[in-house]
Formats: structure tokens, C-alpha cells, sequence
């Protein structure tokens, strides 16, 4: 299946996490770090197809070794919080052979990367429908963030611009010290550049579909940018696909369940509103003109010549049941034109419209405190382990004990830091309260979705007023042309 995925994030100390172990694992090898004294082994991991480092020309070529590499970048790194390298994870496609994808991997990396100097480790991966991961094979990306200058030696990654006052001289803080914005030497951490590599590999991908043959396309925007009216599904993660897997349902599945059933709906609803509106656009341009027949003359004339080719007097009242029942909606919906129809369309339209926003405000709101949950409950599975590390004094073996426990370390952090703005004074989290929020907003997700019923009901009964006038023109015509004939044979 066609897939777009391309997401960056950082490799960080303050996660607790290592340049040597994050190569070692997307590399499957087994790398000695110079910095903890330990070795990281992942030989065993599997599911590793290929790895390369591609070098910009100024690297040194010693840098094509992954252990050299990635210690100098330890060794250069010396803040105890520093920010290491950019991790990318990228889907490659199905359709592709494994030779195609791997030299489509390189092209992209060549052009985009390695062109603006970076250094780049990439390791291509199976895929992981077994963890609950990337469905399709993909290959992971680690770039130091620091620059190598022309020299091959390492630069800054950031640069000190001076606050300058009118007259271009230094603007001084309370202490006499000049004031400076901290800016980046590249543009490699800009939302810009990655909008631009992921248009890129997007555009890369659908000229090898195009090259190919094949029809499939992938799309690096949002839903929303596309201008598609369809809701995101949660990403579910490995924990939650493997549940389901086994049969067991989760709230995450659930919720995109009923994502998936509202954009179905959602899109049987848009088509049957954009065919209505333009057929009321051809009806009324025909009864716009000159002694036109109206709508119920219209439906008038078909049923009364359905009755007179009826071969039964069951065939007749079924007709006049028809007819009646259509008469009926129409007066009991007080739709007597077709500005009538038309503004009862953009109605629902409309409807449709508020109901898939306060679905979608319900939706982010679930996805967000699912997130806390989740992490959460992260929180207090490796708590132990953090407190174990705590308890250790001695430096080597709270080293040993930090890389022998590096992959638990690095959620425990990162859970933390994203539950610290809702800890209570008592140093609590208000799980009760998100778990009966979440309920709620469940609940009301699904009364909205509910809603569309009503809203589906009266646009098929409009289609059938639509399918009954459209008969009826049909015959009119049909007749019109037999006159015609008659006419021109006299």
C-alpha cells in the first residue's frame, strides 16, 4: 500500500539517550562507546536489510566507520544535555522492489542531505507489521546536528547575533553585558527545510509510481491542507495494534473505528450533496425557460404515463402510491421548488459541516489525553528503574547500570518531561479526571455521529425525488423527439 511517513525528532542526553546506542540499533551492529565505556550490541535485533553513511566531501574519510563517527560526535557534544543527532524514520513503498527503494533512499539522501554538508547514517529496515510499526520497509536517518566546517573539523551549531540599537552599537543588559540571539548556523532544524524534504520525497515517489505505471500517489500534507473533509486517524502505536491483534479492544482502536466509519459516511454524504446540486443547477436551468413544465407537472406526467403503460390495476395503484408518497414529502417538507430543494441541500451541507468540526475539536481532544494516559502509564512502569538509578552512587556502575537500562531511561525522561506541566502540588496526575473527560468526549463523539442518520435519511428520499424527476424529463424528451419525427414524416 502506497504510504507517506516521514517524521524527525532529536537524539538528546537529557532523554538519556546515546549517539553510539541509537547508531548501534538502527544499524543492528554492535558499536563500543568511548564516552560510557560500553558497548552497545544489537546484532541480534534482526529486520536489518542494509546500512551506508554517506560523507559530504570536507568529512573525513575515516567518518565512513560508524563507531569513529559517532564517538567523535559524543566527544565533541560535551554539554551533559546536549542535542546529538536528527532521527529520521522515512516509509518506503511497497510497489517498489527492495533494489528500487534502496537506490530511491540514496537519491533522496544525496540531493537533500548530503548536499547541504550533512553527514548522514541510514539503515534500511524491514517492515514491522508484526511490533505494530511501519507497515511498509523504511529506513532510518541519524545526522549529527553539529556542521563539519571546510576544514573537516566540527563547527557551531549555533551562532551569537548581537542586539544592535539605532546607531548599530551593542544594546547592553542591567549587568553591562551586550545582548545576543543564539542562531542556528544551518537550516537544517528549520520547519521550512522539512517541509521541503518531505514535498521532496513525496515528489520522488510518485515519479517512480508514474515511471512505473501504476496510479498510486502519496501526499506529504495534512487532510486539511489536502482540502479533503476527513478526520485523522490516533496513531496507535505497537502495544495497542498488538491488543488488537489478540482480539482484545482498546480505546485508541475503538476511537479510530469510529473515525474510520464517520469518513466513510462523510464521504458517501459529500458525493450525494455535490450530485444534488448539480442536478437542481440543470433543473432550474430547464424550468427557467419559456412555459416550462414545473416540478409536479413534471412528476405528474411520469406517473401518469407510468399508469397508462401499466399492465395491471396493482401496477396502477403502485404508480399513484408512488406519487402520492413523493407528493406527500415534498408538501409535509414544504418544498415546493427547486430554491426549495436547494436550500434544504445546503442546509445539510452546512449540518455536515458543524458536525465534522465538533467531531474533529472531540477527536484532537481524545488523541491528546490518550497521549497523557499513555505516558502515563510509562511513567509508572520505568519509575522503578529510575529510582534503581538514583540509588547508585558510584560513577561506574551508575554507567553501567544507565547503558545496561539506556531504551527504559530514555521513555522514563521523556514522560516525565511531558507530564511535568500537569503534576499536582502532591506530585500527582489527575488521571481519574482524564479518564472521565475522555469518557465523555467518547460518548459525545458518538452522538454526533448518530446525528448523520436524519441528515442521510432525507437526502436518499431527495435522491428519489431526483430519479423520479429525472424520469419524467426522460420521457418528456422521448416524446418531444416522437412529435417531431411525426411532424417531419408528414
Amino acid at each position: 500500500m502506497a504510504l507517506f511517513h516521514l517524521t524527525v525528532t532529536q537524539v538528546q542526553r537529557s532523554a538519556g539517550q546515546s549517539a553510539i546506542a541509537s547508531a548501534a540499533y538502527r544499524a543492528g551492529e554492535r558499536l563500543y562507546s568511548e564516552r560510557y565505556g560500553e558497548y552497545s550490541d544489537y546484532t541480534h535485533k534482526g529486520g536489518v536489510i542494509c546500512s551506508h553513511i554517506l560523507l559530504p566531501p570536507q568529512a573525513p574519510p575515516e567518518y565512513q566507520d560508524r563507531q569513529t563517527l559517532w564517538n567523535a560526535v559524543e566527544e565533541v557534544e560535551r554539554h551533559k544535555d546536549a542535542q546529538l543527532a536528527y532521527s529520521f524514520d522515512i516509509a518506503l513503498q511497497n510497489e517498489f522492489s527492495l533494489e528500487e527503494n534502496i537506490a530511491l533512499a540514496r537519491q533522496f539522501l544525496l540531493e537533500q542531505f548530503v548536499s547541504r554538508g550533512m553527514v548522514v547514517d541510514f539503515a534500511v529496515h524491514r517492515p514491522d507489521k508484526e511490533d505494530g510499526g511501519i507497515p511498509n520497509p523504511h529506513f532510518h536517518v541519524l545526522c549529527p546536528i553539529r556542521p563539519i566546517l571546510e576544514s573537516g573539523k566540527w563547527g557551531y551549531k549555533q551562532r551569537r547575533v548581537y542586539r544592535l540599537d539605532g546607531d548599530g552599537n551593542r544594546i547592553l543588559d542591567e549587568k553591562g553585558k551586550p545582548l545576543f540571539d543564539a542562531v542556528p548556523t544551518t537550516d537544517w532544524g528549520r520547519p521550512e527545510t522539512l517541509e521541503a524534504w518531505r514535498e521532496a520525497w513525496a515528489k520522488m515517489c510518485n515519479a517512480k509510481f508514474a515511471e512505473k505505471g501504476l496510479p498510486c500517489r502519496i501526499d506529504h500534507r495534512s487532510y486539511l491542507r489536502q482540502g479533503l473533509d476527513l478526520l485523522p486517524t490516533v496513531h496507535e502505536g505497537p502495544a495497542v495494534r498488538q491488543m488488537e491483534a489478540r482480539g482484545i479492544a482498546t480505546d485508541k482502536g475503538e476511537l479510530n473505528r469510529w473515525i474510520k466509519a464517520t469518513n466513510a459516511l462523510l464521504k458517501d454524504l459529500k458525493q450525494k450533496i455535490k450530485a444534488l446540486f448539480g442536478w437542481l443547477k440543470e433543473v432550474r436551468e430547464e424550468l427557467s425557460q419559456p412555459q416550462a413544465p414545473t416540478l409536479a407537472d413534471l412528476l405528474s406526467a411520469y406517473y401518469g404515463t407510468r399508469n397508462a403503460g401499466a399492465w395491471s390495476n396493482k401496477g396502477k395503484v403502485g404508480n399513484l402510491q408512488k406519487f402520492a408518497d413523493t407528493v406527500n414529502y415534498l408538501t409535509g417538507q414544504k418544498l415546493y421548488t427547486v430554491e426549495d430543494l436547494e436550500a434544504r441541500v445546503i442546509s445539510h451541507n452546512e449540518r455536515i459541516e458543524e458536525l465534522k468540526a465538533s467531531m474533529d475539536s472531540r477527536q484532537t481532544r481524545m488523541r491528546e489525553l490518550d497521549g497523557l494516559l499513555e505516558q502515563a502509564e510509562r511513567f509508572r512502569e520505568l519509575k522503578p528503574i529510575h529510582t534503581q538509578l538514583n540509588a547508585i552512587h558510584r560513577k561506574g556502575q551508575r554507567e553501567k547500570f544507565k547503558a545496561a537500562h539506556e531504551g527504559e531511561l530514555r521513555q522514563f525522561y521523556m514522560a516525565r518531561r511531558k507530564l511535568e506541566p500537569h503534576f499536582t502540588p502532591e506530585g500527582k496526575l489527575p488521571l481519574s479526571k482524564w479518564r472521565a473527560e475522555r469518557g465523555k468526549l467518547q460518548q459525545a463523539y458518538q452522538e454526533d455521529y448518530a446525528k448523520y442518520r436524519p441528515i442521510r435519511e432525507d437526502l436518499m428520499k431527495l435522491y428519489q425525488v431526483k430519479s423520479t424527476v429525472d424520469a419524467a424529463r426522460r420521457r418528456q424528451e422521448q416524446a418531444h423527439t416522437l412529435r417531431r419525427d411525426r411532424d417531419m414524416e408528414r
